[in-house]
This record gives structure tokens, C-alpha cells and sequence, in this order.
């Protein structure tokens, strides 16, 4: 009964009640700042998630994903378009594999960097343009 009661309450005084997440423990913040930084496997795509859900609730996530999404973003972009132009026959090899070393080099840099999130030691990408600010 008085949770129905705060709510008039919230809704008489024009305030809505509090439903923001709660705050990520140090473990969950360096764990999710890991995944960021690990999913570079698959492109930016998770690093975006992770900055778009969770960058409120922890700030080694925030600071991490943003720094995996600045990272992977361009990267992300640059296999796309190699693997868009792999259809063209005449330069369908080098596109290719382009495309594919560019991957790697995201990926295993990635990976790199998880590791050093994991041990709780936030971790900037040598050639990284810092588009999300």
C-alpha cells in the first residue's frame, strides 16, 4: 500500500519515482570494461552496446567502451568496405584479404586489450582517432 502511495505521491508532485540501474560493483564495471574491449572479435557492434547501456552505471565501462568503440569504429568500417569490394573481380584477392588483415590486427588488439582490463589497468590503443568523445 505504500508503494501505491509513493507513486501518487511521485505523480501529484510531477516526479516520476527512481528506475535508474543501479551501479555496477568494481568486479561487474572491469568485467563489462573487459567484454568491451574483447568484443573487437566481432567488430564495434559490442563495444557500441556496452557503451550505450552500461556507460551511466560504471565509470572503467564507460571510459573502457568508449575507448574500444573509438578504436573499432573505424577499423569496423574499413573491413566493410574491403569485403564490399572483394565482389569486384579484379581486385576481389587484395580486398579480401585486406579485409581480413585488418580483422585480425582489430581483433588481436582487442584481445590485448581485455587482458590489460581484466587485470584492472585501463588500456589505450596506440592508433586510435577518438571520434566518441
Amino acid at each position: 500500500m505504500t508503494t501505491q502511495n509513493g507513486k501518487q505521491r511521485a505523480a501529484s508532485s510531477g516526479t516520476r519515482p527512481s528506475t535508474s540501474a543501479p551501479m555496477l560493483t568494481r568486479e561487474e564495471d572491469t568485467r563489462w570494461a573487459m567484454i568491451s574491449h574483447f568484443g573487437a572479435v566481432a567488430g564495434c557492434i559490442p563495444a557500441l552496446i556496452i557503451y550505450l547501456l552500461l556507460r551511466e552505471r560504471g565509470p572503467f565501462t564507460a571510459q573502457e567502451s568508449k575507448e574500444a568503440l573509438n578504436f573499432t569504429l573505424p577499423l569496423t568500417v574499413i573491413v566493410l568496405i574491403c569485403y564490399g569490394l572483394a565482389f569486384i573481380p579484379s581486385i576481389a584477392a587484395v580486398a579480401g584479404i585486406g579485409g581480413v588483415l585488418v580483422w585480425a590486427y582489430m581483433a588481436i588488439s582487442g584481445l590485448v586489450g581485455g587482458t590489460e582490463c581484466n587485470k584492472g589497468r585501463p588500456y589505450r590503443y596506440p592508433l586510435n582517432l577518438r571520434l566518441v568523445r
